[in-house]
């Protein structure tokens, strides 16, 4: 498949009061056009730091990020951000949340038809006039995975976004996603502390090492949707990659 985004050589490094911290050492890495692409490793490793690299909120000490083909210098529209901290808009409904990033749609019927196409996908239909203090946490997590898709991004970087929810609700948005992939195509980069997680949905794993975080290992994953997480295969998947994080699994 067509490279949608490569990185070379990657570092970022911190000033602190004690010293020079450095956080991302020399990553490099190429992620094809629709592949989605999951990244683990221990806390405090520099997960985020990378991504917001790729994603263009923060520059690089040195290396480069391109996105088909051109350096990465800033955010741009092609790709959101979904954070673990959520970022919908309290004063604003559903609908209005959902339209919020559709500036270059000129017709507000054609607006609310694409808002309340994406709260029918993620499963709001019905909710389309209700505030985000009405809503549940998991509700809000759709919301925000709604309108970051209404706007039709090639690239969603999502980075823990379903850290804050239960194991039910997480599974139940973990399974809403993979409908929404199949649907449209995303490249899709997802930064997650649970391996479990990141089989579930990814097409490859890397595992970062501590800080200063390097590339470690890197796992495809190849067992086709619906991926049945007590099968075998992704036991021992999940073996593999914990053994990488230096963490015993249990049988």
């Amino acid at each position: 498949m067509p490279i949608k985004i490569d990185v070379a050589n990657l570092r970022k490094s911190f000033s602190t009061d004690k010293g020079t911290l450095t956080v991302v050492d020399d990553v490099s890495l190429q992620v094809g056009d629709g592949e989605f692409i999951a990244i683990v490793g221990p806390s405090g490793c520099g997960k985020s730091t990378l991504m917001r690299m790729m994603a263009g909120f923060i520059p690089p000490d040195s290396g480069r990020v391109l996105i088909d083909g051109a350096v990465r210098t800033q955010p741009g529209p092609q790709g959101i951000l979904i954070s673990q901290h959520g970022s919908v808009f309290p004063w604003l409904t559903v609908q209005e949340n959902l339209m919020f990033g559709l500036n270059a749609v000129e017709s507000t019927a054609e607006k609310i038809a694409i808002a309340d196409h994406y709260a029918n996908i993620v499963g709001l239909k019905g909710f389309e006039g209700a505030y985000p203090h009405e809503l549940s946490g998991g509700m809000l997590k759709r919301v925000e995975i709604a309108r970051a898709l209404a706007v039709k991004p090639a690239i969603l970087y999502m980075d823990e976004p379903f850290s804050a929810l239960d194991a039910l609700m997480s599974l139940r948005m973990r399974n809403e996603l993979l409908k929404i992939l199949g649907q449209e195509r995303h490249t899709v980069l997802l930064i997650t502390h649970d391996v479990e997680e990141a089989i579930h949905l990814a097409d490859r794993i890397m595992v970062l090492s501590p800080r200063p975080t390097r590339i470690q290992a890197a796992f495809d994953v190849k067992m086709p949707h619906p991926r049945k997480l007590t099968s075998p295969e992704v036991q021992q998947l999940r073996q593999a990659i914990l053994k990488e994080l230096g963490v015993e699994a249990e049988d």
